[in-house]
C-alpha cells in the first residue's frame, strides 16, 4: 500500500510542478507530461517500478480519448467538413506515409518496417497543435480551421492503423515471441489474456468479431437510454460517472475478449452516442479521467526515454527528426496551396502540424507487443517522436517572430474602392458590429462597414450584406473611406491592441471624430479612456445588466421595479468608472498604480453601503436613476461629454 501511494505521489508531483511551468513558457501541457517523466526517470529506476507495465495501464487514457472523439463526429458535422477533412486530412496523412516509407527503404529499412515508420511518424499531436492555436486565438483562421480537419482525420485514421498493422508482423519476431512463450509455459508460467477466438477457426473467430461489434453498436443505439435513465432516477451524479466508465470499459474488455483494439470499440460507441441526449453528460464524466490518465501515460513515455541513448544517438536522432519535420512542413505547404490556404496562414498550417504526435507512442507501444517492430527500431522512432515533440514551440515561435510579420499589412485580397459620400465609418462586421450596423441601416444611415475577413465578407455577399474588404487599422484605409469627413467612427474589431492603436490614431489626428469604441473588459475601458476616447461600450455588459434584472424579475420584483433598479446600478457603476478613469495610467500597470488602488478602495466604501440603500429605494420606487446624489464620487477634472459603459 506504502509503495502505492509513493508511487501515485511521485507522478501527481511531477505533473503538478511540470505542467504549470511548461505551460508558462508555451511548451503546452504534453511537453510538461513528458519532461516530468524524464525528471523523474532516475527515481523510478532506484524504486524498481515496471514503466511498461504502467504504461499498459495509462494506455486507457487513449481509450477514452478516442471515445470522445467518437462523441464529437455527428455525421451533419462530418459531412460539412467532408472536403477538407478528406483532401487536406487524407492527402496529408497518405502522402506522408508514402514519403517517409520511400525514404526508409532507401535506407535501407525491410517495407513493411518502412511502411510501418510511415504511419506512426504521418501522425500530429492534437493536443499540442490545439491547444497552441487557442492559446493564441488562431483556431478560427484558416490555418487553424485546416489544422483542425488533418487532425481530427488522423485521429480517424489510427482506427484502420490499429487493424492493418498485425498485418505487417514479421515472421522472424513472430518465431523468436512463440518460442519465448513457450520457455515461459515450460517454466509454469501459465498467465495470459483471455481471449474468446484463440481456439476458433478463421470463419468463427470472424462471426465472433462481427457479433461484438454489432453488439456494440445495438447497446449504443438502444440499451444506453433506458439504462441512463434508470440511473437518473438516483439523482445521484457519481453513480452516473460510474456508469459511464462502466460503458466505455465494458467495451473495451468485450473488444479485447475477440482480438481487437479497445480503441475501435469505444471510439465505435463513441460515434453512435454522437446524437444522444446524454453526450455531454459522458463527456464531462469521462473527460477528468481521460486527462489523469493521458497525463500518467505521457508521464510514462517521459520515463521511458533512454537518456544515454539520446545522447550516444544524437546526430542519427536528430538525423530522422529534421527529415520527418522538412516532409511534413513541405507535403502540407503544397496541399494548403492546393485547398486555398494563403500567406501566414499557409505557414501556421504547415509548421503547426510539422512533428510526430502522441499517438506515435501508442502505435510504437501496440507494434514492439505485436511483434511488428523490432524493439531498438521502435527504441529509436520513439525518441524522434519526443524530440520533434519537444521541437514544435520553436517552429510556432518562427512562426509568430519571423514568418507572420512579414505578411503582415499583405493582403492576398485587394481592398475594395471605399464611397468617399458616407459620414459613419463601422470598422469590424462580426457578430459585435453586425448588429449595430444593422441598426444603422435600419434607422436610415448609410454606413461604409469595413472587415478584413475576406471568408465573412464572401459569406455576408450571398445574403446581400454590402460591407468592403480592408485593414481599417491602416491609415490610408481609413482616409480613403472619408474619415477627413466623418462625422462617427465605431470600432467593432477584434483583438484589444488593434482597437487601441485605431482609439490612438483617430483621437489625435481627427478631434472633430465621435469615436465609439468596443472594450473587453473593466481594464480595457480605462486604457480606451485614457487614449482619448469618451464612448466605450463593454462588450459584455448590456447582456449581463439584462441578466440581473431577469433574475430580480424571477425573484419575485415586478418589471418597472427591476428595471429601475438595474438604472440606478448602471448609474452608479458608470460614475465609479468615471472616478477610477481619472487616476488610470496608462504607463503603469494597474497592480502597481498605489492611486488607483486608493481610488478603487474609496469607492468601495460608498458603493457597498450605497448600493443596497439605493436599490432598495429604488424597488420601493421612492428613488430613481435621474435622483441619484453622487457626488460621494470624485470626478475626473474634465469631463467632456456624458461616460458611457
Amino acid at each position: 500500500m506504502t509503495d502505492f501511494l509513493l508511487l501515485a505521489f511521485i507522478f501527481l508531483v511531477a505533473g503538478v510542478i511540470a505542467v504549470p511551468l511548461a505551460s508558462k513558457f508555451g511548451l503546452g501541457s504534453v511537453l510538461g507530461y513528458l519532461l516530468a517523466g524524464m525528471i523523474i526517470s532516475p527515481t523510478l529506476g532506484v524504486l524498481g517500478v515496471d514503466i511498461v507495465g504502467l504504461q499498459h495501464f495509462a494506455e486507457f487514457g487513449v481509450v477514452m480519448m478516442l471515445f470522445l472523439v467518437g462523441l464529437e463526429l455527428e455525421p451533419k458535422r462530418l459531412w460539412e467538413m467532408r472536403g477538407r477533412l478528406i483532401g487536406l486530412g487524407g492527402g496529408q496523412v497518405i502522402i506522408t506515409i508514402l514519403l517517409m516509407m520511400g525514404i526508409s527503404m532507401i535506407s535501407g529499412w525491410d517495407w513493411r518496417l518502412s511502411l510501418v515508420t510511415g504511419m506512426i511518424l504521418s501522425l500530429s499531436s492534437t493536443a499540442i497543435v490545439l491547444q497552441t492555436l487557442n492559446e493564441k486565438g488562431l483556431m478560427k483562421s484558416d490555418g487553424g480551421e485546416g489544422s483542425f480537419s488533418v487532425l481530427l482525420f488522423q485521429d480517424i485514421a489510427v482506427i484502420p492503423m490499429l487493424a492493418f498493422l498485425p498485418l505487417l508482423a514479421m515472421p522472424e519476431l513472430v518465431e523468436t515471441a512463440a518460442q519465448a512463450a513457450t520457455h515461459g509455459a515450460e517454466g509454469g508460467d501459465h498467465s495470459g489474456d483471455l481471449n474468446l477466438i484463440a481456439n476458433l477457426s478463421a470463419w468463427q473467430a470472424g462471426l465472433v468479431t462481427i457479433a461484438a461489434v454489432a453488439l456494440v453498436v445495438l447497446v449504443g443505439n438502444y440499451l444506453t437510454r433506458p439504462i441512463f435513465r434508470f440511473i437518473a432516477l438516483a439523482q445521484l451524479r457519481e453513480l452516473f460517472t460510474a456508469a459511464a466508465l462502466m460503458f466505455v470499459i465494458g467495451i473495451a474488455v468485450l473488444m479485447s475478449l475477440v482480438g481487437l483494439s479497445p480503441a475501435l470499440g469505444t471510439f465505435l460507441a463513441g460515434v453512435v452516442l454522437a446524437n444522444s441526449e446524454y453526450r455531454h453528460e459522458l463527456e464531462s464524466d469521462i473527460e477528468p479521467f481521460k486527462g489523469l490518465l493521458l497525463g500518467l501515460f505521457f508521464m510514462t513515455v517521459g520515463a521511458g526515454i533512454d537518456i544515454p541513448e539520446l545522447v550516444g544517438s544524437f546526430g542519427s536522432i536528430a538525423y530522422w527528426t529534421a527529415i520527418l519535420i522538412g516532409t511534413k512542413v513541405a507535403v502540407l505547404w503544397v496541399l494548403g496551396r492546393i485547398f486555398g490556404i494563403n500567406g501566414a496562414d499557409r505557414w501556421l498550417f504547415a509548421l503547426g502540424l510539422a512533428q510526430a504526435g502522441e499517438f506515435g507512442f501508442v502505435l510504437l507501444s501496440f507494434v514492439t507487443t505485436n511483434n511488428i517492430m523490432p524493439t531498438d527500431i521502435a527504441d529509436g522512432l520513439l525518441l524522434v517522436v519526443a524530440l520533434s515533440m519537444l521541437i514544435t514551440p520553436l517552429l510556432f515561435i518562427l512562426y509568430d517572430k519571423v514568418i507572420a510579420p512579414r505578411f503582415d499589412g499583405a493582403q492576398e485580397r485587394e481592398a475594395d474602392a471605399l464611397p468617399e459620400d458616407s459620414h459613419i465609418i463601422v470598422a469590424g462586421r462580426g457578430r459585435f458590429g453586425g448588429i449595430v450596423g444593422r441598426i444603422l441601416e435600419g434607422a436610415g444611415h448609410n454606413p461604409t462597414i469595413i472587415d478584413y475577413s475576406s471568408k465573412q465578407l464572401d459569406m455576408l455577399q450571398k445574403f446581400g450584406v454590402k460591407a468592403y474588404f480592408g485593414d481599417a487599422t491602416r491609415p490610408d484605409l481609413l482616409h480613403a473611406a472619408g474619415i477627413n469627413d466623418a462625422k462617427l467612427l465605431i470600432i467593432a474589431i477584434d483583438g484589444k491592441d488593434q482597437v487601441n492603436a485605431m482609439v490612438k490614431y483617430a483621437s489625435k489626428n481627427y478631434p472633430h471624430l465621435h469615436v465609439i469604441a468596443r472594450a473587453f473588459d473593466r481594464n480595457h475601458v480605462h486604457e480606451l479612456w485614457a487614449l482619448g476616447c469618451r464612448d466605450i461600450i463593454r462588450e459584455t455588459y448590456d447582456s449581463s445588466v439584462r441578466m440581473g434584472r431577469s433574475a430580480i424579475q424571477a425573484l419575485g420584483t415586478s418589471r418597472d421595479a427591476a428595471q429601475r433598479m438595474v438604472d440606478v446600478f448602471e448609474r452608479m457603476d458608470r460614475r465609479s468608472m468615471l472616478s477610477t478613469a481619472d487616476v488610470y495610467d496608462i504607463d503603469i500597470p494597474a497592480h502597481e498604480n498605489e492611486a488607483l488602488h486608493q481610488r478603487i478602495k474609496e469607492n468601495a466604501e460608498i458603493w457597498e453601503t450605497d448600493l443596497r440603500e439605493n436599490l432598495a429605494a429604488a424597488r420601493e420606487g421612492t428613488l430613481d436613476a435621474e435622483s441619484l446624489n453622487l457626488d460621494k464620487y470624485p470626478l475626473p477634472e474634465i469631463v467632456t461629454r456624458e461616460f458611457k459603459d
